[in-house]
């Protein structure tokens, strides 16, 4: 026992030292003495905070608090000291010594997964200085908004929802439906990104690639239209094949999160799906139409729109009502209907519920068929956009690997 509180002390002064290795590297070129902190500091004072938590037991935790105020001050003079010679007013030091300091103190009070995790993230915030700041330079405000925004309905609204069954047939739980709405923005949020750093002058495949995940229909969309001024048929029916490609990966992904028990299943019928749509848009890659320099920046959107989200949420809450009623009145193959229909319009919303019935409600070969339904009804309406909004000519580049993905996943069906 004697040895615990030797061994904390130690993992204290590693995980002080760690971060003043980091502010050691970045003050480098200063002159010896001329530095705030440097990695025997923070050393310390990692050290000094667990020295004081463990006073805190037979002394009281006002020494915890005494030393910390002490520690700070001290900081503060330091830096009031160094700023009047360099006119340097940043505050970063100061803010990670009383941050060394607390984590010193967790590693006695807490589990040490915990001040190793801040340790590490601190010193990784500290590290990248130039890459956020760059980052900050170059969003714009739409862009900002749209973090803050899925903030807010992820970290303030989320957690106040009741997490309890409503409704008929209990079929509406807020907590579940909020979550899952979260999922989708923070998917459509990751993908705009991902499109912004790669640029939309890598043309359409990227943008394909990367718009499967925030919405390959939305996608198809604009590619059809896109054929109306820009005549590449083959170009953007494999950027249709690709987005298609890329949804089915999207939907393992949420029934991942939801109830990984029907990957078991389910994965066939959509990496067959995946590979067909792939397949195909390979081939078309491949017959070297000029690509050319495409341009395909009027395809980004907005990068997090509240309403959207707000709209999914209460499509997803009616089709949870639907489906079970009609599990209730109909019968769980009656869900098949339901799944065709809605996979006119989304895929997303009933691979959520009957991911979330198959739990306790439904079998999971009902479950596995409609969301295999759904997808197959989603990938036939990208043909049906193509035909509307763009032309005869894409269509016919572009049906016959749609047509190859939907056959690909009937066979699974039936041979599973």
């Amino acid at each position: 026992m004697a040895q615990e509180p030797l061994l904390l002390l130690l993992v204290a002064l590693a995980l002080g030292m760690l971060i003043g290795l980091q502010r050691g590297w970045h003050e480098r070129n200063t002159r010896a003495g001329g530095r705030i902190a440097g990695i025997r500091t923070f050393g310390l004072l990692s050290l000094s905070g667990a020295m004081a938590a463990l006073l805190a037991e037979p002394l009281g935790p006002g020494i915890t608090i005494g030393i910390g105020v002490a520690a700070a001050l001290l900081l503060g003079l330091a830096h009031w000291l160094d700023s009047g010679e360099d006119h340097d007013f940043g505050m970063t030091t100061v803010v990670a010594g009383i941050v060394t300091y607390l984590l010193g103190a967790m590693t006695i009070l807490t589990d040490l997964s915990l001040p190793v995790a801040v340790a590490v993230l601190t010193t990784i915030v500290l590290h990248f200085k130039q890459t956020l700041h760059h980052a900050l330079e170059h969003l714009s405000d739409r862009e900002i908004r749209g973090i803050l925004q899925l903030a807010l309905i992820s970290a303030v609204m989320l957690p106040v929802l009741p997490n309890q069954a409503y409704g008929p047939w209990d079929a509406l739980n807020p907590y579940e439906i909020w979550l899952l709405v979260v999922l989708i923005a923070g998917i459509s949020l990751a993908a705009y990104f991902a499109m912004r750093l790669t640029g939309p002058d890598k043309g359409v495949i990227i943008t394909s690639l990367l718009g499967g995940i925030a919405s390959s229909t939305a996608l198809t969309l604009s590619l059809a239209r896109m054929n109306q001024r820009l005549p590449l048929p083959r170009l953007l029916a494999c950027g249709i094949l690709l987005a298609a490609a890329i949804m089915y990966p999207r939907i393992l992904l949420e029934v991942a999160v939801v109830n990984p028990a029907l990957l078991g299943s389910l994965w066939a019928p959509m990496l067959a799906m995946s590979l067909g749509c792939g397949a195909a848009a390979f081939w078309l890659w491949r017959r070297k139409e000029p690509f050319g320099s495409v341009d395909t920046s009027h395809l980004t959107t907005e990068p997090f729109q509240l309403l959207p989200a707000l709209q999914f949420g209460l499509l997803l809450a009616a089709i949870m009502l639907i489906a079970h009623g009609i599990k209730d009145n109909m019968g769980e193959q009656g869900l098949w209907l339901v799944s065709i229909v809605a996979g006119l319009t989304d895929v997303d919303a009933i691979t959520l519920t009957l991911a979330r019935m198959a739990r306790d409600t439904i079998s999971q070969e009902t479950a596995i068929t409609g969301i295999t339904l759904a997808a197959i009804t989603n990938t036939l309406v990208k043909g049906a956009l193509a035909f509307f909004a763009g032309h005869w000519t894409l269509c016919r580049r572009l049906w016959p690997g749609l047509l190859l993905a939907v056959a690909l996943a009937l066979l699974t069906l039936l041979l599973t």
